[in-house]
């Protein structure tokens, strides 16, 4: 399925909606004009507007004029969001969630207790866990689908857009606040090993550009490694670590530090948020 012609909405203009919406229509999957915004602010809708998109600060035009709508709001203000809507037609078409913490079923009450949508499965719901990679086309997406919805089109609808900006999976519902805490929130732990490691190339007289450029790419080489040979990280690990060498020493230090157990932490720490924030 092609998407030049479909109608697509976000409901909520900031970095999720951008990673999506900016980035599939710099590759031409995605048409400007074909295009549906809702913000509260005039300046992410001004953002939107300079990409050639329609922007609106009405919620229901975009369930009114688009096919494929994505819920793009924090999570503390999805209730507000739908509560506030009004529409003028029942809409059909796939309503696909990028919000942390909230589950199918609170989606699909709010959904059809506001919007006019008349009853199952006249419409589909998917709850998706993305990363901001999406913008470079290394993305992650999880996504679960609505226990009502086992319609094959609308699921390729889902894997066929996220597949073109990075990888998708389909999990259990079950997972998701779990590997959203992984993979969601794994950039930002990245990002800060990635600074953490540039600092001590600093401290040991690299230039700060060379630094930070040689410490971004030992992660993408380290996960290509991963990915592609197909071997345990601890066995990569092993591979670089000679004995005696400076590279064991390093890992020593690691240890010290709590870094394994710092991360391990992290998940746990987000995905436990996540819950609490869906809640």
């Amino acid at each position: 399925m092609e998407f030049t012609e479909e109608k697509i909405g976000f409901i909520g203009g900031g970095n999720m909606a951008r990673a999506i919406g900016e980035t599939l229509m710099q590759k031409g999957i995605f048409k400007p004009k074909n295009v549906w915004v809702s913000a509260k602010t005039e300046k992410t809708l001004a953002y939107w507007k300079n990409l050639g998109a329609n922007t609106t600060f009405n919620n229901g035009e975009i369930f009114d004029n688009c096919d494929i709508v994505f819920l793009a709001v924090k999570p503390q203000y999805l209730e507000e969001a739908i509560m506030t809507t009004v529409t003028q037609f029942f809409f059909t078409g796939t309503v696909i969630s990028v919000i942390v913490g909230v589950t199918i079923e609170k989606l699909e009450k709010l959904l059809m207790n506001t919007l006019r949508l008349g009853s199952f499965p006249n419409f589909s719901v998917f709850r998706t866990m993305p990363n901001t990679p999406l913008f470079v086309g290394e993305g992650i997406t999880v996504y679960s689908a609505s226990k009502d919805n086992s319609c094959k089109e609308t699921k390729d609808i889902v894997e066929q857009i996220f597949s073109k900006i990075g990888m998708i999976e389909e999990v259990d519902e079950s997972l998701i606040d779990s590997i959203g805490a992984l993979s969601g929130s794994g950039p930002a732990y990245a990002y800060q090993m990635i600074e953490a490691l540039a600092d001590g190339g600093v401290k040991k007289g690299i230039p700060r550009a060379l630094a930070m450029k040689l410490a971004a790419q030992v992660f993408v080489g380290a996960g290509k490694m991963v990915l592609e040979t197909g071997k345990h990280p601890g066995q990569l690990k092993d591979e670089v670590c000679s004995p005696g060498g400076s590279t064991i020493a390093g890992i020593h230090a690691m240890e010290l530090g709590g870094v394994r157990a710092s991360l391990i932490n992290a998940v746990e720490a987000a995905a436990n948020r996540s819950k609490e924030l869906g809640s």
